[in-house]
């Protein structure tokens, strides 16, 4: 069950058989007629759902009928935050995102107001994973837990957030190493190399950032720019010399004959700079 939901508790098993029999049995969630019940057993049918029979598609009917219903009752306040993490609970994410956002607007200040923006969040984190090439939800993703940390610093599900933010946001710069090292191993060395900039200037707190350096200048030796392929070493010695990273670079540089160390001018050789004034990471 989910955390911080102080009322979302199993019930007891006298009370259980009441509202079963109340509720139509072993009827499904479709055909049980509940406008003449009230929102406690409608609401609580949700819970015997969700907690015995771990039916969370049934829960999230109840809790919206019960929400639907009553409106304007206490227990559609408790019924439309179940409603949400029911749906999750079921990756209906679309519908929680929903009832999420409805209790926000509804309850804003409310203590349950910090886990409906965190079930928010999830709606889009959980879907990460299946959009493929497409970053769009990952950028909500980070977005709706930004809005966690920032507007409940002190609620239980900032430190969680803070953790899926930055899952998030290494899920980004691993889809652009990725695409960078179809481009490498295809020898499309320009557009790798673009790929491979954008994890070291927008992403270089992730880990992506020791492969994306020594891939750099894998494909800067083979265009045969030198001083780029050195000061990409440079960095990545700088900062990652105990990774396995450094140590490909390392030889892949003298093979050429050449040293980790900064060298010529250009984008690289800034990052250098504000890394050697703390302000890299």
């Amino acid at each position: 069950m989910a955390g911080g939901i102080s009322y979302a508790k199993l019930i007891g098993a006298g009370a259980l058989v009441t509202i079963l029999a109340s509720c139509g049995g072993g009827k499904s969630a479709k055909d049980a007629p509940l406008d003449q019940y009230t929102a406690k057993q409608i609401y609580q049918r949700g819970e015997y759902e969700l907690n015995v029979r771990h039916k969370a598609k049934d829960a999230a009917h109840y809790f919206s009928e019960a929400e639907r219903l009553y409106p304007y009752s206490q227990w559609a306040k408790r019924a439309i935050i179940m409603e949400a993490y029911a749906y999750h609970a079921s990756k209906q994410y679309e519908k929680s995102r929903g009832a999420a956002q409805r209790y926000l607007d509804f309850y804003p200040a409310d203590d349950d107001a910090a886990y409906a923006q965190y079930l928010l969040a999830l709606s889009y984190y959980d879907q990460i994973d299946e959009v493929g090439r497409d970053q769009g939800l990952t950028f909500q993703a980070l977005q709706a837990l930004r809005d966690v940390i920032e507007k409940y610093p002190d609620s239980n599900y900032a430190k969680s957030a803070m953790l899926k933010f930055d899952l998030a946001f290494d899920h980004l710069a691993a889809k652009e190493m990725e695409i960078g090292r179809y481009y490498l191993k295809r020898q499309n060395y320009t557009a790798a190399i673009n790929r491979f900039r954008t994890v070291v200037e927008n992403y270089q707190t992730t880990e992506q950032t020791p492969e994306a350096l020594e891939r750099l200048v894998e494909a800067y030796l083979a265009l045969g720019l030198d001083n780029e392929a050195q000061t990409a070493g440079a960095i990545l010695g700088y900062n990652f010399q105990s990774s396995p990273f450094y140590k490909e670079a390392y030889a892949k540089l003298k093979g050429h004959g050449l040293e980790a160390k900064p060298k010529g001018k250009g984008w690289l050789r800034e990052v250098y700079r504000q890394m050697i004034q703390g302000k890299w990471l």
